[in-house]
């Protein structure tokens, strides 16, 4: 049986959690990549830059607590989902990198700059 928190509950939909705490679902077949579901994130969240941004699969391991795996672009969700150890796992939306000035994000992209806050804060 799988966790509420599990990567697929459902075949074929992806659960996207965000810091905010909402969670976000996204069918898929096996030409959705994960770049198309960062361009709708994008949409959905308002942001105008997601450069900073990036779908991350968190699971926990024995060695340690939790692990992160960054997941590719042009990535298939298909693939992901195929290749890995799904159960367990959740995908995140998160910060990737930290932009080298924060206060030029807060001035071009607001909504990006609050995720970004909400993650580190």
């Amino acid at each position: 049986m799988l966790k509420k928190e599990a990567l697929l509950l459902i075949p074929n939909v992806l659960k996207v959690f965000l810091e905010n705490g909402q969670i976000k679902s996204f069918t898929f077949d096996g030409r959705t990549t994960v770049k198309d579901v960062m361009v709708t994130l994008q949409d959905r969240l308002s942001l105008r830059h997601i450069e900073h941004f990036a779908l991350v699969l968190e699971y926990s391991s024995l060695e340690q607590s939790h692990r992160f795996l960054l997941l590719q672009d042009k990535q298939p969700l298909a693939h992901v989902v195929q290749r890995t150890h799904y159960h367990g796992m959740r995908c995140l939306f998160r910060v990737s990198f930290f932009p080298k000035d924060p206060v030029e994000l807060l001035r071009h992209d607001p909504a990006a700059f609050e995720y970004l806050y909400i993650q580190v804060g």
